[in-house]
């Protein structure tokens, strides 16, 4: 069983996104370690993949960075594994069905038991394709977790049901990245699981103001911020994690 349930044990999570080797992996560690500091209840890794259909340019940004810096998977989980000395706040991975085929399905997701990943986020892979890693999660103690979009309609109850870990409640259509109005009826979404299971749902995509958070927390059981950032990992580089722990600050405390 993986330890997902912990970050929703204190009221609204505030989960962070962070992108594996953008610029290094000492600084992503500075900047893992900033954020847990500063509120943040589960962190969210970005493993690179050179194309990354979900994200806009900032993120797509990041992936180019690390990639460009010489980072591997293998890399990230040694990285992981010393990281979980010290981090204790559940981690999930974030990367593309590609990645996990080319490395070995069985081989990848066992790596992430043995490094105390508690789930993974495969945003290319259709609920309806889930059984390609599913029983492998299952077998290791991973949450596969789900994604519901607002073009889920008449799936949301489907997906919900069979739901592992958290639910990824993708707030607009397009690409990751800050905007400054989130125009979906989220509460309808947001209701559908509420009926269907009882594991928590948190909403990313675009959140970026302490406003944006609070609002989305209200909704669901907590928000998710990604793009946010990274734009401070790209302005900021390896002075970053003092910029990344202060602006966590003021999101956890938004969403309190």
């Amino acid at each position: 069983m993986s330890n997902m349930k912990e970050a929703f044990e204190n009221g609204k999570a505030f989960i962070a996104f962070i992108t594996c080797g953008d610029p290094d992996l000492e600084t992503t560690a500075a900047v893992v370690r900033a954020a847990v500091e500063n509120g943040a209840d589960l962190i969210e890794l970005g493993i690179p993949f050179s194309d990354p259909t979900a994200e806009g340019p900032v993120i797509q940004g990041a992936n180019l960075r690390a990639l460009n810096g010489g980072i591997t998977t293998d890399k990230i989980f040694s990285f992981v594994k010393e990281l979980r000395k010290d981090v204790k706040v559940p981690m999930v991975f974030m990367t593309y069905a590609n990645v996990v085929f080319s490395y070995g399905a069985e081989k990848f997701i066992s790596a992430c038991r043995n490094i105390e990943v508690d789930g993974l986020i495969l945003p290319d892979l259709p609920y309806e394709e889930k059984e390609e890693f599913q029983p492998i999660c299952e077998k290791y103690g991973i949450d596969l977790i789900s994604l519901i979009a607002p073009t889920s309609a008449n799936r949301i109850a489907m997906i919900a049901k069979e739901a592992k870990g958290f639910i990824y409640i993708v707030s607009s259509l397009g690409v990751t990245g800050m905007r400054s109005n989130i125009k979906t009826d989220l509460s309808s979404i947001v209701n559908v699981v509420r009926e269907n299971t009882d594991i928590p749902c948190a909403v990313g995509f675009g959140i970026s103001t302490p406003e944006q958070a609070k609002k989305m927390a209200s909704i669901s059981d907590g928000a998710i911020v990604g793009s946010a950032i990274i734009k401070l990992l790209e302005k900021h580089g390896k002075d970053a994690p003092v910029y990344v722990g202060e602006y966590i600050k003021s999101m956890k405390t938004a969403i309190r």
